[in-house]
């Protein structure tokens, strides 16, 4: 089968890293799934694992990346009950395990949803990974449930990007939080607003003074990028006894700070539930059927800003140029090898 993947480690660019080539099939275990990719696209850790040595493939072997998919089900194992022979599903796949950004692709039934209806391959291929995430850090790291918050407010540093895109979806439409979202460019600004968010404060001035000239002490924060250099101001201007969650990685905190306000801090990694095998691993694949639920019947609208043809490559490169730029608004897609 095609795919695309990389052999050198390091701070090596896209361009000079990424190689198309033959692979086998991959086989598949008891309760896999194994999916033709219809649609892909790419998020930082894709760059992330790219660029870092300690994650590259072993010498002489080419490793296959890719953390979001949309595809059409070929095979299953023998104990898969979720799914069958030519079900649509999406998914944001298992860091430990090769990735998506081939024609067929293996993965466990238990972290796969069934695709929105309403989304055409490639588009659906732009939402689990941050939809997991976005749900996984109101839900469980924020300890929220649906219906609360009423008289609350969230924090989301970095709106604009692809979890802060649905995460602001749904702190708006499944909980009674005001929310407030950080965008630097007009046209961030505006991508926000059409999220849902209440007011938009500019994360290129000081945070703890946006947030004073808006009257409002935010209960949570949840920091998508940026939190080494935001972190003095969140513990300035979060509620006292409120709760941070992050998904960067910051270098240095300093965590005593939060001790005085009796601050909660928690990180979300999405992939923890696939790399640990955990007892509650089925969880994406029922908040992956949810999204896909509240996409059909309107609730929440599609991340994509950008399509970029068919995965080749070229346009692969290009996907990882413009996530490495800083400056994605939303989520950028391609179709699969096979369109």
């Amino acid at each position: 089968m095609k795919a695309i993947g990389y052999t050198k480690t390091g701070p090596i660019s896209a361009e000079n890293s990424l190689i198309e080539f033959d692979a086998s099939v991959p086989e598949i275990a008891s309760n896999d799934l194994l999916v033709e990719v219809k649609g892909i696209s790419v998020n930082p850790v894709d760059t992330k694992v790219r660029t870092r040595p300690q994650l590259g493939p072993e010498p002489g072997q080419t490793k296959i990346i890719g953390y979001d998919a949309s595809g059409i089900v070929r095979k299953v194992g023998n104990t898969v009950s979720r799914f069958k022979v030519g079900d649509e599903v999406f998914y944001a796949g298992d860091l430990t395990r090769p990735g998506t950004n081939s024609e067929l692709h293996a993965v466990d039934e238990r972290i796969v949803g069934k695709k929105p209806q309403t989304l055409g391959f490639a588009e659906a291929a732009g939402i689990p990974l941050t939809a997991i995430t976005a749900w996984e850090l109101l839900f469980d790291s924020l300890a929220l449930k649906e219906g609360d918050g009423e008289g609350d407010a969230i924090l989301i540093i970095g709106g604009a990007g692809g979890v802060g895109s649905i995460l602001i979806q749904l702190a708006k439409k499944l909980t009674k939080l005001q929310v407030i979202a950080t965008a630097s460019r007009t046209e961030t600004a505006d991508w926000v607003i059409k999220m849902g968010a209440d007011q938009v404060i500019n994360h290129r001035k000081s945070l703890a003074d946006e947030m004073k000239s808006l009257d409002i002490q935010p209960r949570y924060v949840a920091a998508l990028n940026g939190t080494e250099e935001h972190f003095p101001a969140i513990v300035e201007l979060i509620k006292p006894r409120g709760h941070i969650a992050l998904i960067d990685d910051p270098q240095n905190l300093d965590i005593n700070s939060i001790k005085p306000k009796s601050l909660s801090f928690s990180w979300e990694f999405m992939f923890a539930r696939s790399m640990f095998q955990t007892g509650d691993i089925e969880k994406q694949h029922e908040l992956l059927n949810r999204v896909s639920e509240l996409i059909d019947n309107g609730t929440l609208i599609s991340t994509v800003t950008s399509n970029l043809g068919q995965l080749s490559k070229e346009t692969l490169k290009q996907a990882h140029a413009l996530q490495e730029s800083g400056r994605v608004i939303g989520k950028n897609v391609l179709d699969g090898f096979s369109g």
